[in-house]
């Protein structure tokens, strides 16, 4: 009988008859492995036996694995580098990693990482330091460097070693961006040697690796084009390349993340030459960036999401979520589309159900549309495009809705069509299936009066596009069952989503907060700013979009539509700015219809439509109108007394949860950690005061939250108050 592994034992090192020295990571207390201090250490003496072993005769190659089934190493510790705040500390610990891996380089036989699913991070930079890569054909086989999304960059010999094997530009595309890739473009780029078959996966390493021993050293480099070779091997070539790079991060992230800039740094100022001062450059930058304030802020983001992944969404932990093996769509519009595409992308039948055969029809082409973006973004093959198309179906009937798990309602936003849609639903599916609404600004207690089991109703509030917005609001009704709420919040993170769990209320969460937000903007166009200088005040302090562009986005009618909502709910303090209310008669829809505060061809913006300031009846822009600092002050006044009132009404019940709905939903700056994580910068005090000179020069619409007034005068953080 095997004696059960020990996490002292991780990893493992075991010589097998045939002169192989196989190194086995295989935590017995983790899912993935993960290079934790811990292992590090363990890994150090492994390499020394390896050594021994080697020098002795006993090893004609070294193996470097996983025991875990689905995955090679996941990367380094998170929770021990967000711990890291001294400067000395942070290389100290950087210069041990170097120096274990520098180690594996100069074992003196053949070194194989042999790569089976997820290689993340300190995984990659480990595999870098073997001589030699094979891969898995397995689609789970993804190798990637996320560092530069945690605001950092691969510092045990990442940065140097994967531009040496792969060339400059192959090495940018993964450094720069965290993208990961699969084996086939492993194999392409140089970085693996080998693709080889998971079903064979280890007896094919074994046979690869004793190859290697008869053959002569060294991997071989795909052949390259002269261009390639021009722009990677050369002088200028590389000058090129670099400022071509830089010029795109910056047009990416404004400058506000130093990680890919300083990246870019290193390799222009220490490619071609020695590797060690590579590493002393990769040490020190590093060093300075784990300590800084906007890793700190991306890794409190991180930690957010996985946190968020690995909840269940109720407080009861012997609740379990039902499972979700068939799902249907009421409506086949744009937002039915695009959830059916999104289930069936995740390997689910789904069945859309529309009141005309041309909105089925649609539905139908929105879904096939995206599966074909997938495949052209390279995020899927045809092969799999097609085998998600054919789970996805649509109709007049009900036929699906028998054997459906889950219900989401799409339909248009009506209070009577939704609450006569989802009743009749009740009718036909089974008891244990649960209904939810899709819906951005309608109550979910109200719709819940027309159902027989409100229990099993919920909102499931996607945001528009739902392939690309990581954000699900799971709405908990009043009589909404935490089993209800657990399998929709389950099934969000099947589909690759981002769950946070709010309660009923006007605009959730997310909505209810951009609506100051996005009317103050409608306030500033008339005080005598220019369209470009509202968005581009957004837009410095780190916003994807402007809010009058992201007005066009999401179109006029529905932003108009949950403004009056709002209004009606929260009265004057978000009565719609007299240029929205304009904007909403004036027949503009946006993007969707080619006119809003921008022009728009086939979709594609084309610069500021200045048409609309006569249309509105708004003053004639002049520069300088308004200091842009005290632009941005507003807006994030806005957004954070918002927030304030949204904890207090108990919407959400942590900071830490409304910080992430902000982030995956609207794209609050991750390097600023979050809405209250920002304000907290400020403190309360300072966000107070700020909010009460704001009301003495514009107004009443700020007046603070009697929750700002509370937490400044008890000198208290959102955070502190609201950390769990």
């Amino acid at each position: 009988m095997e004696s059960p592994r020990h996490a002292a034992d991780n990893p493992a090192f075991e010589v097998d008859a045939r002169g192989i020295g196989w190194v086995v990571f295989d935590d017995p207390e983790r899912k993935l492995n993960i290079l934790t201090e811990d292992v590090m250490r363990r890994l150090a003496r492994v390499v020394e036996s390896a050594r021994q072993a080697a020098l002795q005769g006993r090893v004609r190659v070294i193996v470097i694995r996983s025991g875990k089934p689905d995955s090679f190493i996941a990367g380094a510790d998170v929770d021990a580098i967000a711990a890291i705040e001294d400067l000395a500390d942070a290389e100290r610990k950087i210069r041990v990693g170097q120096a274990i891996f520098g180690e594996v380089e100069k074992l003196p036989v053949p070194t194989v990482a042999a790569i089976h699913g997820t290689c993340l991070g300190g995984g990659v930079e480990l595999a870098l330091a073997c001589r030699h890569r094979v891969v898995s054909d397995s689609p789970q086989t993804r190798i990637g460097m996320p560092e530069v999304s945690l605001g950092i960059l691969p510092a045990w010999g990442g940065t140097t070693r994967l531009p040496r094997l792969v060339g400059l530009q192959a090495s940018l595309d993964l450094l720069l961006t965290g993208k990961q890739v699969d084996a086939r473009t492993a194999r392409k780029i140089g970085f693996a040697g080998e693709i080889l078959p998971a079903a064979l996966f280890p007896d094919q390493v074994a046979e690869h690796a004793l190859a290697l021993t008869r053959a002569a050293s060294g991997t071989a480099r795909p052949r390259r084009g002269l261009v390639t070779r021009l722009l990677d091997d050369t002088g200028p070539g590389r000058r090129i390349v670099l400022a071509a790079a830089r010029k795109r991060v910056r047009d990416r992230t404004g400058g506000h993340y130093p990680a890919p800039l300083r990246i870019l740094e290193i390799l222009k100022a220490k490619s071609g030459g020695s590797a060690e001062r590579s590493l002393d450059a990769e040490a020190a930058v590093c060093s300075e960036l784990l300590v800084g304030t906007v890793s700190k802020n991306l890794i409190h983001v991180f930690r957010m999401r996985e946190a968020a992944r690995k909840a269940t969404g109720v407080d009861d932990g012997a609740v379990r979520p039902g499972g979700v093996s068939s799902v249907a769509v009421m409506g086949a519009g744009v937002m039915g589309g695009g959830i059916a595409q999104l289930v069936a992308a995740s390997g689910v039948r789904v069945r859309m159900k529309d009141v005309r055969h041309e909105a089925v029809g649609g539905g139908l082409r929105h879904a096939s549309s995206l599966f074909d973006e997938a495949v052209e973004r390279k995020k899927l093959s045809g092969r799999e495009a097609a085998q998600g198309m054919d789970l996805v179906s649509g109709g007049l009937d009900w036929a699906g809705f028998g054997a459906a798990d889950l219900v989401v309602e799409a339909i248009i936003e009506k209070l009577d069509a939704k609450r006569a849609a989802l009743s009749e639903a009740e009718g036909v599916v089974p008891d244990a299936c649960v209904l939810a609404t899709s819906t951005s600004s309608l109550s979910v207690d109200a719709m819940a009066k027309a159902l027989r089991r409100p229990d099993r109703f919920c909102g499931m509030h996607f945001f528009n596009p739902v392939h690309r917005m990581p954000l699900v609001e799971v709405v908990r009704g009043r009589l909404t069952s935490d089993r209800t709420i657990a399998t929709v919040y389950a099934f969000a993170v099947v589909l690759g989503k981002t769950p946070v769990v709010v309660r009923d209320g006007p605009g959730f969460l997310v909505n209810r907060i951009l609506a100051p937000y996005l009317n103050e903007a409608g306030w500033l166009l008339g005080e005598g700013l220019s369209i470009q200088e509202v968005d581009r005040a957004a837009k410095d302090f780190g916003m994807p979009m402007g809010p009058l562009r992201l007005v066009d986005e999401v179109g006029i009618d529905v932003s108009t539509h949950a403004g009056a909502v709002l209004a009606g709910a929260f009265g004057e303090r978000l009565a719609p700015a007299p240029a929205l209310v304009a904007l909403g008669s004036s027949g503009r829809l946006g993007r969707k219809g080619g006119r809003g505060f921008y022009r728009y061809e086939r979709g594609e913006q084309k610069g500021v439509d200045t048409t609309v300031y006569d249309e509105l009846g708004l003053p004639t822009p002049h520069r300088g109108a308004i200091d842009p600092e005290e632009v941005r002050r507003r807006f994030v006044v806005q957004m954070v007394n918002e927030a304030a009132r949204i904890l207090a009404d108990g919407i959400v019940r942590s900071a830490p949860a409304l910080d992430l709905a902000m982030v995956m939903g609207t794209g609050f700056p991750p390097f600023r950690g979050g809405l209250l994580r920002f304000a907290d910068t400020l403190h309360p005090r300072g966000v107070l005061d700020r909010t009460l000179e704001l009301r003495d020069k514009h107004g009443e619409r700020f007046t603070p939250a009697p929750l700002l007034e509370e937490l400044a005068r008890d000198n208290m953080t959102f955070h502190e108050a609201f950390g769990r």
